[in-house]
């Protein structure tokens, strides 16, 4: 009787942690605010003008390892502790590295930019460096073949041939953004994010960076990923994430909840029936780490703007797609569907509102107009390639209201501006993504990356009582 009761409380625990395995729940915040800046319309102009840098920054760079380029200061940063040092980074699903600033450490060009996170000062009791014979040297050298690895860090030719380098250390590194780059070693330590615990999780520590005081947690499909590097602790939190963006609006003087992280599968929590809509990811045979899909058109109120080809597929030489990214905080368009969009856009709008141009000006968006009365803007919807995959945005998702003038100057009006951006001309845009999917956009979704039937889901969400939902039923 005692042994059965033995194996049946067994079960149970080994039922329960299996559950209890499948999902992690990680909090992610805002980091940008309009307190960070003078005025709404330099918080905007910054943003905007880093939205499109981190868009064509891409276009002129051929290299694997310099991906989709960060956009500092519109992110979502991500906590947990290597070792027992605890560390904030910026969570980014368009580049595929985690790396963070070590001590002594050198940021040229720094001068104004966020930084939640200060240099760690790494113990080396607790980390260790890789071999020049290591996979992940070479992954974060571009895949160079560790033969010229370890003979870059003079290893001797003998043990070369007989690949006996396992004690050369990773020569440094070199990894770049939209305004800035860096030079980080590869070191392996215990990653604890939550209840989680992963052994030899590997990093990049970073000495020297040029215009980057801050580290990020690249969520793109490399091996060196922070989805990746948990696949291989358990493949059902690696193969699935969403995460689920409070919507911002970048007001400062509120404080959000946090945006629920999720890795791996859960229960519809409070037994909410959410579908979700789903189109397929793209594979980019240059840019693999990038999630990739296709838009078919865009609805401006009844009216459907059918999308270039290069947003519809990705060819051979990895020219195409739109890259879902939470890194950007715009939605960059090539100029021909952009300009349909805003034209279609301007000629509902213009009826009721008088064009801001002014404002244009100061934001780097449009168009903007001035609210005198009920502000009406037709409905704006995305149609991804697949059956069924259209997602009607939000209002606020496109349209951004705010006040201007108040400064004893001009009084104050309200305006509001078209939160889509203009990614340039397509001649521009071979090499790489035809448009980018940004986080502003995505506010008020949950967004699945399901890495194991290769697709990208959207569904509307609560996002700050998803975060409570599941909290509720973890505890």
């Amino acid at each position: 009787m005692a042994t059965s009761l033995l194996l049946l409380l067994l079960l149970f625990f080994m039922l329960f942690i299996s559950h209890s395995s499948q999902m992690l729940l990680l909090p992610l915040t805002h980091s940008l605010s309009i307190t960070q800046f003078n005025t709404t319309h330099h918080l905007l102009k910054s943003t905007s003008t880093r939205s499109l840098a981190r868009f064509h920054r891409h276009h002129h760079r051929q290299n694997h390892q310099l991906s989709l380029p960060l956009s500092p200061g519109s992110d979502y940063t991500l906590s947990f502790n290597l070792g027992s040092q605890p560390i904030t980074l910026y969570m980014d699903t368009g580049s595929d590295l985690v790396w963070f600033p070590c001590s002594p450490f050198e940021c040229i060009l720094c001068e104004g930019k966020p930084n939640p996170t200060k240099p760690h000062n790494l113990t080396l009791s607790q980390s260790h460096s890789l071999s020049c014979q290591s996979h992940a040297c070479s992954a974060a050298h571009n895949h160079v073949p560790n033969s010229n690895l370890c003979a870059i860090a003079r290893c001797p030719l003998d043990s070369i041939e007989v690949r006996d380098c396992s004690s050369v250390t990773c020569p440094p590194f070199y990894y770049a953004y939209a305004d800035g780059s860096l030079i980080a070693n590869l070191y392996r330590s215990n990653l604890f994010i939550s209840s989680l615990r992963l052994n030899n999780f590997t990093f990049g520590c970073a000495h020297t960076t040029l215009a980057e005081p801050t580290g990020v947690a690249g969520f793109g499909r490399g091996v060196l990923s922070f989805p990746a590097q948990i696949s291989t602790l358990n493949p059902k939190l690696g193969n699935r994430f969403s995460y689920c963006l409070v919507s911002h609006s970048f007001e400062g003087e509120r404080v959000n909840p946090p945006s629920p992280l999720i890795l791996g599968r859960y229960d519809n929590a409070g037994g909410e029936e959410v579908e979700f809509v789903y189109t397929s990811m793209l594979r980019n045979p240059k840019h693999p780490y990038f999630y990739c899909v296709g838009l078919a058109g865009i609805s401006v109120g009844k009216k459907t703007i059918p999308a270039p080809e290069i947003l519809k597929k990705v060819d051979y030489k990895g020219n195409g797609g739109v890259v879902v990214d939470s890194g950007t905080t715009f939605t960059m368009l090539p100029a021909s569907l952009y300009n349909s969009v805003v034209d279609e856009f301007d000629d509902r709008v213009r009826r009721v509102h008088v064009r801001a141009s002014e404002i244009e000006k100061k934001t780097g968006l449009g168009p903007c107009y001035y609210l005198d009365r009920v502000s009406e803007v037709p409905t704006v919807t995305f149609h991804f390639v697949g059956n069924g995959s259209s997602v009607v945005l939000p209002r606020r998702n496109y349209f951004y209201e705010f006040l201007n003038g108040g400064d004893g100057v001009r009084r104050t009006r309200k305006v509001g501006c078209m939160m889509l951006m203009n990614g340039g001309d397509e001649t521009e845009l071979s090499g790489g993504p035809g448009g980018t999917l940004g986080n502003y956009q995505q506010q008020g979704f949950e967004v699945v990356y399901d890495l194991e039937k290769q697709r990208v889901g959207f569904a509307r969400r609560h996002c700050a009582s998803l975060w409570d939902s599941i909290n509720r039923v973890k505890k």
